[in-house]
């Protein structure tokens, strides 16, 4: 009965289980009520794709990042095993796949046999590794384990949370939250057409990793003396990968379905006999591959040719304390959703196009939405990529000798919608939650004549822009509620020498 249970899919099967069950469990610890020093972007670490676009674009590895280096050696040695056993985005299209498959009478063998279209990511990985060669990293649009992490913490926690209030101590809401669940849905449900559809034909982590198991030391082998052509192999088939004929090493997922299905006992796992059948490699037209590169190298000058806050800083692009560079950070962030999972007053979002294309879904403040805790320096230390370097509460705040606070940016007063200055009303919450010491706000007393003619004395607030941070309470809190009537912009930040008020020499 133990050896029954203990099959090489059952074994898979435990694996795949273990490892989307801690995926679930480090999203759910990324919250600032439950980081105690977990590593909680360590899915992101262990992708080799962040590693070496992230290379390609900073010339750095950041030291979490050499985690990967794990996965690369063991595909190598392996095979493509990380997709059906570790991947967690694999796992839910698997899953999927699996539950669609037996909603409807289909011919498993049909949408189990390799088709062209896979060739698709390859073409894909080009493009994205062309641009990352030039300073664009887009790879976390599509690589699995930023996506589906960016999926978890904007979009399916958020909603989980809705009804049941397990996650969150309040509803966090995110800027294009609905479009981000819409795509995550949309990828899922391509499964009822063609199983593990995003795996086998999109996914650039894929492509790569069937690069690095070209010729792996171990593999799926068919005895073909053995073997009856009765394709049953193809049934239960992950990658689509043809054990039945010419296995197409680099689509092979070793789910190890096709061992246990062969009634012949004709497939095996390890070396070659003398009786195995031939292999194929890495299906992919070398002109469509160079093609795709120089469809990078195109993109490239149109994208950086848009609006961006590296080239005419944008007043409302405010990133995180201690994002560095806007330059830097354009080739170090992957996108993937940490940042805002773990900000504790859901002030970090997703941007939309405030960024220019080249900076979607990266991370930035909205203040109508929350702020920056002044006490808080939690997205410094769940960035995987460096984007956002770690930081300390002494050193955010400037209590170190010879520092000064970090600031992420100015706060304005739009004085035509301020109460004491347009309205002659007493309102005083902007200086009364300024969390500075002295404050940045401050009151100049005066004396206005009233339309009837009486006098009164109101406090008109100021701001001291040197002493303000941009941690964005000001907005967030002021009454005016349809359009605040003070507003922080990301001039003065201390990570730009160029995006300040007065330029010195």
């Amino acid at each position: 009965m133990m050896a029954k249970l203990l099959t090489l899919r059952n074994i898979r099967r435990i694996y795949a289980v273990f490892f989307f069950m801690l995926f679930v469990l480090l999203m759910w610890l990324t919250g600032f009520r439950r980081m105690k020093g977990y590593e909680t972007p360590l899915f992101i670490e262990l992708d080799p794709l962040v590693a070496i676009a992230s290379f390609l674009t900073s010339w750095t590895v950041y030291k979490g990042l050499a985690f990967s280096i794990i996965i690369i050696a063991c595909t190598l040695f392996f095979g493509r095993f990380f997709c059906s056993w570790v991947c967690p985005f694999g796992i839910v299209n698997q899953v999927a796949g699996s539950i669609f498959n037996k909603l409807r009478a289909v011919d498993t063998v049909a949408l189990n046999s390799y088709r062209p279209l896979y060739r698709l990511k390859y073409y894909i990985l080009a493009l994205l590794l062309s641009l990352a060669a030039l300073g664009s990293l887009q790879t976390g649009l599509l690589d699995p384990i930023p996506l589906i992490t960016r999926s978890f913490a904007i979009s399916v926690f958020p909603g989980v949370n809705y009804n049941s209030g397990l996650i969150y101590l309040k509803q966090p809401i995110f800027h294009g939250g609905t479009l981000l669940g819409i795509l995550f849905l949309a990828i899922v449900f391509a499964n009822r057409f063609l199983p593990r559809f995003w795996c086998r034909a999109v996914c650039p982590l894929g492509a790569l990793l069937g690069l690095l198991s070209f010729s792996p030391v171990l593999r799926i082998w068919r005895d073909v003396d053995r073997c009856t052509d009765c394709r049953k192999c193809l049934a239960h088939c992950h990658g689509g990968c043809d054990p039945d004929a010419a296995l197409k090493t680099s689509e092979c997922h070793l789910c190890m379905n096709c061992i246990e299905d062969c009634p012949e006992d004709a497939i095996h796992y390890g070396l070659q006999k003398p009786s195995s059948s031939v292999q194929v490699s890495v299906d992919a037209s070398r002109r469509r591959l160079i093609e795709s590169a120089v469809a990078g190298v195109v993109l490239f000058p149109v994208l950086r040719s848009t609006i961006t806050s590296k080239t005419s800083p944008q007043d409302r692009v405010i990133r995180p304390p201690g994002s560095i560079a806007e330059g830097d950070f354009m080739r170090r962030c992957i996108k993937c959703g940490e940042c805002m999972k773990v900000c504790p007053t859901n002030a970090i979002q997703p941007a939309l196009l405030e960024a220019g294309f080249e900076g979607i879904w990266t991370p930035i403040l909205i203040n109508s939405i929350g702020y920056c805790e002044y006490n808080c320096v939690l997205c410094s230390h769940v960035c995987p990529t460096g984007a956002i370097s770690p930081l300390t509460v002494d050193k955010k705040l400037g209590k170190g000798q010879g520092q000064k606070p970090l600031k992420i940016g100015t706060a304005f007063y739009d004085r035509g919608r301020c109460l004491p200055w347009a309205m002659n009303i007493d309102c005083i919450v902007c200086e009364e939650v300024c969390p500075t010491s002295p404050k940045a706000i401050w009151f100049e007393t005066v004396e206005v004549r009233l339309r009837d003619g009486s006098l009164k004395k109101l406090k008109r607030p100021f701001i001291d822009t040197n002493l303000c941070i941009g941690c964005g309470i000001c907005e967030t809190k002021c009454p005016i509620r349809d359009r605040a009537a003070v507003r922080v912009t990301s001039i003065g930040e201390s990570r730009s020498v160029i995006n300040q008020m007065i330029l010195k020499s």
